[in-house]
């Protein structure tokens, strides 16, 4: 147990309890803890003098609390307890959990997940992510690119990973009027060569 994570297990009011069976299993299999992204990171040693590879995290929500592997949808997942949390996320599978109850009920086949993500890392699988070619451009986007050649260099010239989450971010409402004012909010930001979230 790293320290610098203890305080997320003492934060949490609703998930108390079933956040500290997860992390009892997840550390039973030999896992490193780290605090990343502001939550429980495991991770794995790989050798071959490759980084730490992160194996699962643990986060909570309003409605469930969760177990993410990573590299999800690499594993076989022979107990269909796998959930793609949108169509957008292309490697990482969540468990979910509503009770303690039901983590205890799977330690067994949660363990058997991990170790089979480990067995993931060290095999050095990678997921087959689609390409920045691959997303749909809205209509209301390429408009303005077209209308504004900066505009386009600029989004050219932005890393694919910016590239995505502006593409994402501007198809995701379904009226038109809701994506142009997206589009308008952001185009200051994509011309100064930032990302979405920069």
């Amino acid at each position: 147990m790293n320290p610098k994570v203890d305080f997320y297990f003492s934060k949490a009011k609703k998930w108390q309890e079933e956040i500290t069976k997860l992390r009892i299993i997840i550390l039973d299999c030999q896992l490193t803890e780290e605090l990343k992204w502001g939550v429980p990171c495991y991770t794995f040693p790989i050798p071959a003098g490759r980084q730490k590879s992160n194996i699962v995290l643990i986060h909570v929500f309003k409605e469930y609390c969760a177990l993410l592997f990573f590299k999800g949808a690499l594993l076989n997942d022979a107990n269909s307890i796998l959930i793609q949390q949108t169509k957008n996320v292309q490697a990482a599978r969540q468990v979910r959990f509503t009770s303690v109850q039901e983590i205890v009920e799977m330690e067994a086949t949660l363990k058997a997940y991990i170790y089979e993500a480990i067995e993931v890392e060290k095999a050095g699988l990678k997921v087959d992510l689609k390409k920045t070619t691959e997303f749909t451009l809205a209509e209301e986007f390429q408009n303005k690119l077209k209308e504004i050649p900066a505009m386009k260099t600029a989004f050219d010239a932005l890393t694919p990973g910016r590239q995505r989450a502006y593409m994402l971010y501007f198809s995701a409402p379904k009226q038109s009027k809701t994506r142009e004012a997206r589009v308008e909010k952001c185009m200051k930001q994509i011309l100064n060569g930032k990302g979405l979230n920069d």
